[in-house]
């Protein structure tokens, strides 16, 4: 499967030399992983503030690519899709998956050798095992009372 994140062309290893708010858009992008875990709803314990992650996805998920089949138009279907900046990841990271390369290089941890940017290959991500694919429920077959029923350990 190709990539479809341009990552060629960027300078190599940059997330070691620059903060995320000095990246570029090109940059930013090619941090995704594509491991489909930012598309899952997630419970939060209003009062620890924990985040638990389910396997219902987003009514817009693809489970065999993960990705969003209607991504330049999603805020049409999903207003509530959170579009992560440099600017807003100290509001958002916390919810975010373990393993998300936004979320580490935040908290100044390592990128995993899984990582598209480290192993070259789009395809390592579910080698991993660390991807959502072929793993999800659609939300519309879920009622949200039982959601709890199909939290997921992370990371994974």
């Amino acid at each position: 499967m190709s990539d479809p994140i341009p990552r060629k062309g960027l300078k190599k290893r940059f997330w070691e030399k620059k903060k995320l708010t000095q990246m570029s858009a090109e940059e930013w992008e090619a941090l995704c992983d594509g491991c489909g875990k930012c598309c899952l709803n997630k419970l939060e314990d209003e009062d620890t503030g924990q985040v638990e992650l389910t396997r219902v996805a987003c009514r817009l998920f693809d489970d065999t690519t993960c990705r969003c089949a209607q991504y330049p138009i999603r805020h049409q279907f999903v207003p509530e899709c959170i579009v992560l900046k440099p600017g807003n990841i100290d509001t958002h990271a916390y919810w975010m998956p373990q393993t998300c390369a936004y979320r580490l290089l935040w908290e100044g941890k390592p990128l995993f050798d899984w990582h598209p940017l480290i192993s070259g290959t789009p395809e390592s991500v579910h080698a991993a095992g660390v991807s959502m694919q072929h793993r999800t429920v659609a939300e519309f077959e879920v009622n949200e009372d039982d959601w709890e029923d199909h939290i997921i350990e992370e990371p994974t």
